[in-house]
């Protein structure tokens, strides 16, 4: 079987699940508030400058986390900005590609002098510019984090849970549910992100008496055939695509022309949970594929469920309309640009910069949105994994089933996490 480029097809679907998502929502509600100071005065003072930085160009693309980022502080300078001054928010792509990404890094850090980076997304890139971060006492606020690295990195926190607690959260509701005792998991051979999830998942899988093994596939060149069959040699009763949604929605497809639906349980974290899934995949996988979502529910009903799609309708660039897809990662960098304004609004605008602004957001502690499953912090300290509370959905249909609400992941790497939130009253528990 040729290797195929799985991009071409889910952008495509992507552009169609856009019109599921606006079927499925309703609109903000006149009385709640939508961005900033809601004064619906533009802001003109000096620019406040942030950054991002996304792997949008490569074997995935996750740049939705900045393009919902995006929208929010355009719907922000539209009502007075951070008392006045508006947001200047910087996006540069890292193309997967290591040289790439720290050149985009030290535009922003240095050269553009950005006082902190909010909605980054990346395979590769906290990788690379974790020690630069420190080394400039400039802090990012990720949303699409899917690397080592960036949760063992004293000035990256993220909003996303990444691909270790995401993976185990699947796992460990699929052994509760669905009677699995052996995993295959299917991941992309990057160390810090395949290997390092993967043998999280086998660790815990051998410390509670089951069985777990790893598949690890090249992202940019990939199989997706022979990768399935190498997974079902392992004689697992549950394969685990601990994938970006492309790669996922391909072993799929692969796994799909062997007849193997039925033959095994079918689990993913939260990449595949997008509005572009339930169409790539087709009737075939109805009801058969169960994803950990990181965040609530896309077609949520609360304050900030309705503010993420409001602001996305209203506040994306053409660009985002037509390509980026409505995900858990675009719910995370909404959540992530509130709470970056949020912070910004109660401080003196004759004094942010990036000290100030690096000493406010790693105060950032008890912060609740309806948009997560628990309260997030910055924190102090080399390590942060705040979120790590998720629910599990379904595919069905065109769209997804909740099927379980919000439960906290359970890890031999999350206990000194655990400890420091009570320790510190982080989480207001």
């Amino acid at each position: 079987m040729k290797t195929r480029d799985f991009r071409v097809s889910v952008h495509a679907a992507a552009i169609a699940g856009l019109f599921f998502l606006a079927a499925s929502i309703g609109s903000v509600q006149a009385a709640e508030k939508l961005c900033g100071l809601d004064s619906g005065k533009k802001a003109s003072g000096r620019a406040i400058v942030v950054g991002a930085v996304v792997g949008k160009t490569g074997p995935g693309d996750f740049s939705s986390a900045a393009a919902a980022a995006r929208a929010y502080f355009r719907c922000v300078n539209d009502n007075g900005g951070i008392n006045g001054r508006p947001i200047d928010y910087r996006i540069e792509d890292d193309k997967w590609n290591p040289e790439t990404a720290s050149q985009a890094a030290s535009k922003l850090v240095k050269d553009q002098g950005v006082v902190a980076l909010v909605a980054n997304g990346s395979f590769v890139e906290m990788t690379v510019n974790a020690k630069f971060y420190e080394k400039e006492d400039v802090l990012a606020m990720a949303s699409a984090c899917a690397v080592r690295e960036c949760f063992e990195a004293r000035n990256i926190a993220s909003t996303n849970q990444g691909p270790l607690p995401s993976n185990l959260g699947a796992v460990q509701w699929a052994v509760k549910n669905l009677g699995t005792k052996a995993v295959a998991c299917i991941g992309l051979n990057i160390p810090s992100n395949g290997g390092w999830s993967c043998d999280a998942v086998n660790t815990w899988l051998k410390d509670s008496g089951l069985r777990g093994s790893s598949v690890l596939m090249d992202p940019a060149n990939a199989d997706f055939t022979s990768v399935v069959l190498q997974a079902v040699a392992t004689k697992p009763d549950t394969i685990l695509t601990n994938l970006p949604a492309g790669a996922a929605i391909a072993v799929l497809k692969a796994a799909q022309e062997q007849d193997l639906r039925d033959k095994f349980k079918w689990i993913s974290p939260t990449p595949l949970y997008d509005t572009a899934s339930p169409a790539a995949l087709g009737a075939y996988w109805n009801e058969k594929v169960y994803i950990q979502i990181e965040a609530t529910p896309l077609d949520g009903t609360g304050v900030d469920a309705k503010r993420w799609r409001a602001v996305m309708d209203k506040y994306s660039h053409a660009d985002d309309r037509a390509n980026n897809r409505r995900d858990t990662f675009s719910q995370l960098g909404f959540v992530s640009a509130i709470m970056f304004v949020d912070t910004l609004l109660k401080m003196d605008p004759a004094k942010i910069d990036r000290a100030s602004v690096t000493k406010a957001v790693r105060g950032i502690k008890n912060y609740r949105s309806d948009l997560l499953c628990a309260p997030w912090y910055f924190g102090p300290g080399d390590r942060h994994m705040p979120n790590h509370e998720g629910m599990m959905v379904q595919l069905k249909g065109d769209g997804f089933k909740v099927v379980s609400g919000c439960f906290p992941v359970q890890s031999k790497y999350l206990d000194p996490i655990y400890a420091l939130e009570k320790k510190g009253g982080l989480t207001g528990k």
